[in-house]
């Protein structure tokens, strides 16, 4: 088939419809109906002559050629942007799309410079588009080695070959407990023992009892892939867990948590900007590497 910028259009959706998990979960980000964004699906699957999800009151579920266009579309179109970002950089311009995929509530955190690389970008330029994608911490990676993502920021305990890993700063994680929680008030006498029968979320990707070892009552009742699945889980008065601590002292400042133990229940984790290994830079994505480092050295 020759490709037409119908049929670009067309694929951008179907891209977004498979990383929204469907098509409903893809109006928000499309911003536009579900009755149109299934059209233009239709459309599409006539174009290509091939079903590439199934749809109805069973869900929605991506078929093997759906997967197999979804793989070629990413790489399409990711070829299609670096094409406009050579053509712009022979004329000095930075323009094209910059995308980034971030673990969540780095935005607490008063180090974290994607905010500040964006204002200096923005200011380089006009001709630059923006996407951020806040996921798991895994999917961070997943993200920039499969292309859909420029960069990443993110941790990671196995680094993943192909990947280049640049540390930005240090996360410290304190364990809290919430008002409602037996230790947020014990006398220092109870404390152990109150601590060993407390029940601690799991950080799926942090797999905390082979990281630690602290002799903590991992049950695996409670597991939570982001900070924010945590923090209701402890906030509920019947788990404790770690969080970072710029994210936790929004509520430790209103005294719904309280760091346990500090100086003993706690640990650090690097922060890294993730990279593709021996990629070829645009000058669009070098810029954006270099304002990450920048903004980050200097907060």
């Amino acid at each position: 088939m020759q490709i037409h910028d119908v049929d670009l259009k067309l694929l951008r959706i179907f891209v977004a419809i498979v990383e929204s998990g469907g098509l409903s979960a893809a109006e928000s980000r499309l911003n536009i109906g579900r009755s149109t964004i299934s059209s233009h699906l239709s459309d599409l699957e006539i174009r290509l002559g091939l079903t590439l999800c199934k749809r109805g009151r069973s869900g929605f579920e991506i078929t093997e050629p759906g997967r197999v266009t979804y793989q070629a579309s990413l790489e399409l179109l990711r070829q299609c942007e670096a094409f406009a970002a050579t053509v712009a950089s022979s004329k000095n311009e930075l323009t094209g799309r910059v995308t980034i995929a971030s673990i969540d509530n780095l935005v607490n955190d008063p180090r974290c410079g994607i905010s500040k690389a964006i204002a200096a970008l923005r200011d380089k330029s006009d001709s630059i588009q923006f996407e951020i994608n806040v996921c798991e911490a895994r999917e961070v990676e997943t993200s920039v080695i499969s292309g859909r993502s420029m960069v990443g920021l993110g941790v990671s305990r196995h680094p993943i070959r192909g990947l280049d890993y640049y540390p930005l700063q240090d996360e410290v994680n304190y364990l809290y407990c919430s008002k409602g929680h037996p230790l947020f008030n014990c006398d220092d006498d109870a404390r152990e023992a109150l601590l060993q029968e407390a029940e601690i979320v799991s950080s799926h990707y942090q797999r905390d009892k082979e990281t630690r070892n602290d002799g903590l009552n991992y049950q695996n009742t409670a597991t939570a892939y982001h900070d924010q699945g945590i923090a209701h889980m402890v906030l509920s008065g019947r788990f404790i867990g770690y969080l970072p601590e710029h994210y936790a002292n929004q509520w430790v400042e209103k005294g719904q948590l309280k760091a346990i133990l500090p100086e003993q229940y706690h640990y650090e984790i690097p922060v890294m900007l993730i990279t593709l290994k021996n990629a070829v830079l645009t000058p669009l994505i070098k810029e954006l590497i270099s304002e990450l480092k920048r903004c980050h050295s200097n907060p």
